[in-house]
């Protein structure tokens, strides 16, 4: 019975060992992943911008480990071992047939190094590409950038075009956003009264920022900046500066206050106009006369 078993062991040995040598290259990936989470999970000190490097570290270590394993299965299959010494006697010519091969996967690659190394974004950024395609940056891998857009869907981006592409990163160097908050009333309303309604509202809502610096304080400019912006055919436009100390902040304050703006006007006799047709009908007897 043993000497069967070890008949079979020495038959199979080749294929044992491949089938060994790519377990323990999965379970050592697995592993190192595992570890890098870990280490983020219990670092409280890790920021976006840490976060991006270990992310991108990550993908890495799991890419070479992988390269590494794969390689040297394929190298202790004795059939394969000329066809392993050919491609390393004939790198060069193979690295320029790669390289036109699969210049795409190269440029994504390259991208997400400098992706990495510029930070134009980090984990965590709100970005805004020009097609309109918005949401939270959630993993930057060396091939693709993954945008978890607002309605928890998944936006994967090669890293070649949106390292062309221009970009709006609200939570670049500064994470403060102002949101304007526009609002028409009609004519025959008060201008004064509705200007300190929308100030008052902006400055009392719990997620509004004072972005006055000391010397705005110390010369009374006043903490929401309102100014009438436009004349227009049946409204005076006025605008309102609100600051927040973050996107997510400022879009629940944009929503609050505009509701309570429209509260507080209903209140105050604020008018907000709006489209108005007089429809007229003729005198069907004198039409036919």
């Amino acid at each position: 019975m043993i000497d069967n078993i070890v008949d079979l062991l020495l038959r199979y040995q080749v294929f044992i060992e491949f089938v060994l040598i790519i377990t323990i290259t999965v379970v050592v990936s697995y592993v190192v992943n595992k570890l890098f989470k870990r280490f983020v999970r219990n670092n409280e000190e890790v920021t976006n911008s840490d976060l991006t490097n270990y992310k991108f570290l990550e993908h890495s270590l799991s890419t070479i480990i992988y390269l590494i394993g794969f390689s040297f299965a394929i190298w202790n299959i004795e059939f394969l071992k000329p066809v392993a010494q050919s491609l390393v006697a004939g790198a060069g010519i193979l690295a320029i047939a790669v390289g036109f091969a699969s210049q795409q996967a190269l440029g994504n690659i390259i991208s997400g190094i400098f992706i990495v190394v510029y930070k134009p974004y980090v984990i965590n950024d709100r970005i805004s590409l020009r097609t309109d395609l918005r949401g939270v940056v959630e993993d930057i891998s060396l091939r693709h950038t993954v945008i978890r857009n607002f309605e928890n869907q998944r936006i994967i981006i090669p890293n070649s075009i949106i390292s062309n592409e221009v970009l709006i990163n609200s939570n670049y160097s500064d994470a403060k956003i102002c949101r304007f908050i526009d609002v028409g009333i009609s004519y025959g309303s008060d201008i004064d009264l509705a200007k300190a309604i929308m100030a008052d509202e902006i400055a009392n809502h719990p997620l509004s920022y004072d972005n006055r610096t000391e010397d705005d304080i110390e010369n009374n400019m006043p903490r929401v900046v309102v100014r009438v912006l436009n004349l227009l055919d049946s409204s005076v436009m006025i605008r309102a500066w609100a600051w927040a100390k973050d996107a997510p902040d400022a879009f629940v304050l944009q929503c609050d206050v505009t509701e309570s703006i429209k509260k507080r006007f209903d209140r105050e006799g604020i008018v907000i106009p709006f489209p108005q047709r007089t429809i007229s009908y003729l005198n069907q007897d004198n039409d036919k006369a």
